[in-house]
């Protein structure tokens, strides 16, 4: 008999999760995280997932799982659902918790899948928020403010939301990278951020193109004079910002071409 392939899962270590074990999650705080799509079975920047979850894991538990422990977590999920899939990885000490009874116990692993997903086709307009998220260089659980501005920003007219640090600079959107654009070279904000995984992708594959990046410190004035600006994530390369604030940017194509084109470029892995 052949199985259907399971479109939701949900895994702790590799064995179904009980709601037994996914309750005590829903109130803790004190877990991180990396997001992919799988296409194809196959996913893109692998190594930046597995990098994310090693850094993490040392910062807030001391230790790390082995890469090749959590590649056969994700391999399982893969292969018991279809071809194409979101999947997250968490990893959270046991119990949802993180104690001095714990500090020496391995953490656990939930693999969640879901329905595939591209993202908003955009383009989208951003509201210009100040905030600064607590321990940006980390993808961790537990950040209301995100959803709060996310909110916030809808009902004030826009798409969603941008942050403005104590600086004044620009540093990232709420579940997303932002890229900047001033017609020959690939800005990306100067200030504390999550780098994301697709970051990560399209930055390489513009070193490998010969395109010119830089990191500069945006702020809502220098919007003005910059050619374009995108976001991005896990679910996309690029999609269109044609206003933060009140300050209204261009939207040219060649820009997110060249986006889609890195992402492209990339290879896509079996696990």
């Amino acid at each position: 008999m052949t199985l259907e392939p399971h479109s939701h899962q949900a895994r702790i270590n590799d064995l179904p999760a009980t709601a037994t074990e996914l309750t005590p999650l829903a109130f803790a705080g004190f877990a991180h995280f990396t997001a992919m799509q799988v296409r194809g079975r196959r996913i893109k920047g692998l190594d930046l997932h597995l990098a994310r979850l090693r850094t993490a894991s040392m910062e807030f538990f001391g230790r790390a799982l082995p890469d090749a422990q959590l590649r056969r977590l994700i391999k399982t999920a893969i292969d018991n659902g279809p071809e194409d899939q979101s999947l997250t990885v968490t990893v959270f000490s046991p119990g949802g918790e993180f104690t001095a009874d714990s500090m020496d116990v391995e953490p656990d692993v939930l693999v969640r899948t879901g329905a595939p997903s591209n993202g908003p086709t955009g383009p989208l307009r951003l509201a210009a928020v100040e905030h600064e998220r607590p321990l940006p260089t980390i993808k961790h659980v537990g950040e209301s403010g995100k959803t709060y501005y996310l909110h916030q920003a809808i009902r004030q007219g826009f798409d969603d939301a941008a942050f403005v640090d104590r600086q004044g600079r620009l540093s990232e959107a709420t579940i997303w990278n932002l890229v900047f654009w001033d017609g020959e070279t690939v800005i990306w904000p100067k200030a504390a951020l999550l780098t994301g995984t697709m970051m990560g992708i399209v930055q390489r594959q513009l070193d490998h193109f010969g395109i010119p990046q830089r990191h500069e410190e945006i702020s809502l004035e220098r919007l003005e004079s910059l050619s374009g600006a995108a976001v991005m994530n896990s679910w996309t390369p690029g999609i269109a910002v044609t206003s933060i604030g009140s300050t209204t940017i261009a939207e040219p194509d060649s820009f997110m071409s060249l986006l889609y084109r890195a992402y492209d470029a990339e290879p896509a892995q079996h696990l």
